[in-house]
């Protein structure tokens, strides 16, 4: 049987070599998403309480107001589950939530390269195992010999929500993207 601790999330230590530096607009879909929906998924601690995966879930749930963490020691040789009593996958809020939990995790994702590649080369891993690509793609010429130059598109709205989906879109397209307030 799994041992189950209940203490406070205060007490969890950050990873202070994070390899996801996260974003902006990652960290305000998971507001909305934490606001709206409440916590749905598990973190992942190391025997000393330190965070290995949701560093970011964490640190928001803090910053929102969440107060406990429930502890379940294992080998890793069980699957451990959240199960949310309060929420149907086929309802509404269910389908929201699923997606907004995939969207949340595809944009708050940027990788530290540079410290993936430090830690990689003391640990002896290689990061592109892991789908990492950890050189940049050179930059070719076009076909036609028309020289690229790079340029900006700034839009400005009121609607976060708007905004939200117009960048997602972008980024879908291929577009180097930022959020800045």
């Amino acid at each position: 049987m799994a041992k189950i601790i209940e203490q406070s999330i205060e007490s969890l230590i950050p990873d202070d070599k994070n390899f996801n530096k996260g974003t902006e607009f990652g960290d305000h879909l998971m507001d909305e998403s934490l606001r709206k929906f409440g916590l749905g998924r598990s973190i992942l601690l190391d025997k000393n309480d330190r965070i290995i995966a949701g560093n970011k879930t964490t640190e928001k749930a803090a910053e929102l107001g969440f107060e406990n963490v429930i502890i379940v020691e294992t080998d890793g040789k069980t699957l451990v589950a959240v199960k949310r009593k309060d929420i149907d996958l086929d309802s509404a809020k269910g389908r929201e939530f699923a997606l907004a939990d995939n969207a949340t995790g595809k944009a708050n994702l940027c990788f530290d390269t540079d410290l993936i590649m430090q830690e990689a080369e003391k640990f002896d891993f290689d990061p592109e195992e892991w789908g990492v690509p950890m050189e940049q793609p050179e930059e070719e010429q076009p076909e036609d010999g028309k020289k690229e130059i790079s340029t900006k598109l700034i839009v400005e709205c009121g609607d976060v929500s708007k905004l939200s989906l117009l960048f997602s879109e972008l980024q879908d397209r291929g577009f180097k993207c930022e959020l800045k307030e």
